[in-house]
């Protein structure tokens, strides 16, 4: 059973054990397992240095009762809700991320099988032209754009992209961005990131991102691409409707969900830790036109994103309040003294 949680065989026959006598000597360990004491120790010893158990000062000195004799070591259980919760996190995570690889690798199996490959992904070589594809993708969306920040430019410079995104912004293309905390370590970035918060840019910050990337209305998505036979330039893959494509739209908004927002704040930037159980000031500024009865394309218009960004922060607040219909949301709303 607890193999599942990354422990060996022998380790779990010696945690069993502790379980059902929570503070014991090798030497009763050894007689409740089938190991000899050197295993036992050596387990022991692995299951300190994970925190599971720890050495018990006062059960090293007592008497072993059933022998007659001074235990050599005492040996305390640590409180498996503490001291497990970490490895099943960790097995959770695990699987999240196969489970992401297993779809992205999957969808473009039968991409490639259902369609020509030129028809689903499209290299681009060259400095010119990665940069000309980019304001392309970044300058047609009318909708939407999705962005993974990483690192420092290769083909397309900073100060091109802050061009394209704020002519993307006026218009009212709805963008997100999840930005990597390396991203923030470049000149001047900070200026910038600043200047598109105020203009409407949605930004959040994670610790580490698989890669950097740019949506377009999800219909395309451009994602750097290593090529050895490419002498060095950068390059790109433009990825266009398919399986392939969707999976990307999934990764990021997974890392979306578990990136921290970034705010305006006085003199600069702040990181802003919200509690998961409150709406965002978008939420609520959503929640504020529906409640007066205005329809989602109409305070799309009046927010400046996209009819997705409304439908997607509407069901955010229904599953926040736990509404069939946001005629219990408006009456939850109420109780709750979120507007």
């Amino acid at each position: 059973m607890l193999r599942e949680l990354g422990l060996s065989r022998d380790e779990e026959a010696v945690y069993t054990a502790l379980l059902t006598r929570p503070v014991a000597s090798v030497t009763e360990l050894v007689r409740r397992t089938v190991l000899t004491e050197s295993e036992v120790i050596r387990v022991l010893d692995d299951l300190a240095l994970r925190g599971l158990v720890a050495v018990d000062a006062a059960a090293a000195t007592a008497w072993d009762g059933s022998e007659g004799e001074r235990s050599p070591a005492g040996y305390r259980l640590a409180p498996p809700s503490v001291a497990l919760a970490p490895f099943l996190v960790e097995q959770r995570n695990a699987l999240q991320r196969a489970e992401t690889a297993f779809s992205m690798v999957t969808e473009q199996y039968r991409s490639a099988v259902a369609h020509p490959a030129g028809g689903v992904v499209e290299v681009v070589v060259g400095v010119e032209q990665v940069a000309h594809r980019f304001h392309q993708l970044q300058r047609g969306a009318q909708q939407e754009l999705l962005t993974f920040l990483v690192g420092e430019p290769r083909a397309v410079r900073r100060a091109d992209a802050d061009v394209s995104e704020s002519f993307a912004l006026e218009r009212g293309v709805a963008f997100r961005a999840v930005a990597a905390q390396d991203y923030l370590d470049g000149d001047g970035v900070l200026g910038d990131v600043h200047a598109g918060l105020a203009a409407g840019l949605e930004l959040r910050l994670a610790d580490t991102l698989p890669l950097k990337m740019l949506v377009s209305d999800r219909e395309r998505a451009m994602v750097p691409l290593d090529m050895t036979d490419s002498d060095g330039e950068p390059s790109a893959i433009v990825v266009h409707r398919s399986g392939l494509l969707g999976a990307l739209v999934h990764l990021f908004e997974r890392e979306w969900e578990k990136a921290r927002p970034l705010r305006v704040a006085a003199g600069g930037v702040r990181v802003e830790e919200e509690s998961p159980d409150d709406p965002t000031e978008g939420e609520l500024a959503v929640l504020a036109l529906l409640l007066a009865g205005v329809s989602d394309r109409r305070a799309a218009a009046q927010l400046g994103v996209s009819v997705r960004t409304v439908e997607r922060r509407t069901r955010r607040l229904m599953d926040l309040a736990g509404a069939d219909s946001r005629l219990q949301l408006g009456w939850h709303a109420a109780r709750a003294g979120w507007l």
